[in-house]
């Protein structure tokens, strides 16, 4: 059952142009990745070399790639890959970075100068020279992937939780509930999180594009899902050197990166403003 304040976000949502197209094309696109089997009338993986560089037809609405494989089955099943990759490492920093940044901006100290020193550091790197390093250490595949994705993202989400928590810390609610005896883990969890999520929600919907283009980046290089499994980035490289005999190799799936992204975007702007979460961070300034 949704809640009326609910079903006011949304009626805010999809009233706007933006927040509508990029919402119905992002359930779209998740709802297609979360049934790509019954979907796809072929196999992501079935090699039939008398089809190969196939341009689109009735048979192949967006053509077949150099092994003859249906390239929408492979587009379909690669988003469950590119998005789920992304979202799950997307989840992980936050709930890594905030835990991090809460501690070290509640208990200070010794504690605290560790934390932002090794935040302040990672910071300094681009994310895409962090996973690329993190990758090569740990192993290309999807395992290697999510936890370069999830670290490299990690330090902007300790850095904002870290600064939300050194200002509301001071407050008149948290002095009170540290008069009547509340644990440190009850003013963490159940007063200061709550209150710091709204910056970082809005840092995650962004970073959550971010990551999607990081995963087709990793995915170009060889990096990310190992063949024979279908991922964005992966679709661009093999047919990055196709350009010109089947340019429909690399299109399609570089159109389904960009229109996710901005779509992304454009959902979370719309839902920023349905949640009233600048207004409520220029509150808590």
């Amino acid at each position: 059952m949704i809640s009326p304040r609910h079903r006011k976000v949304l009626r805010t949502v999809f009233t706007r142009p933006g927040g509508m197209l990029s919402g119905i094309w992002l359930a779209a696109v998740i709802l297609a990745a979360i049934f790509a089997p019954l979907l796809t009338p072929y196999a992501y993986d079935a090699q039939v070399l008398k089809d190969a560089f196939q341009a689109p037809s009735a048979a192949h609405l967006l053509g077949t790639d150099e092994f003859g494989r249906d390239l929408l089955t492979r587009l379909i099943h690669g988003a469950r890959t590119s998005l789920s990759v992304s979202s799950i490492s997307i989840l992980i920093s936050v709930a890594c970075g905030m835990t991090l940044g809460a501690a070290a901006g509640y208990f200070g100290g010794t504690f605290d100068r560790m934390v932002t020193t090794v935040v302040d550091l990672t910071w300094s790197f681009p994310e895409i020279l962090i996973a690329l390093i993190l990758v090569a250490i740990i192993g290309p595949g999807i395992s290697g992937t999510m936890a370069a994705i999830a670290v490299a993202y990690l330090a902007q989400f300790a850095r904002l939780t870290r600064a939300q928590i050194m200002t509301l810390k001071g407050e008149t609610f948290i002095e009170a509930a540290q008069s009547i005896g509340a644990g440190h883990s009850h003013i963490l969890f159940r007063h200061l999180l709550p209150n710091a999520l709204a910056p970082v929600l809005v840092s995650a919907m962004l970073a959550t594009g971010d990551a999607i283009i990081l995963e087709a980046t990793l995915g170009f290089f060889g990096l990310g899902a190992q063949p024979p499994l279908p991922s964005w980035g992966s679709m661009m490289s093999s047919g990055s050197a196709l350009l010109f005999k089947a340019p429909w190799i690399i299109i399609f799936p570089g159109l389904a990166v960009a229109i996710t992204v901005v779509s992304i975007n454009l959902f979370g702007d719309a839902l920023i403003t349905a949640l009233d979460i600048k207004d409520q961070m220029r509150r808590d300034e």
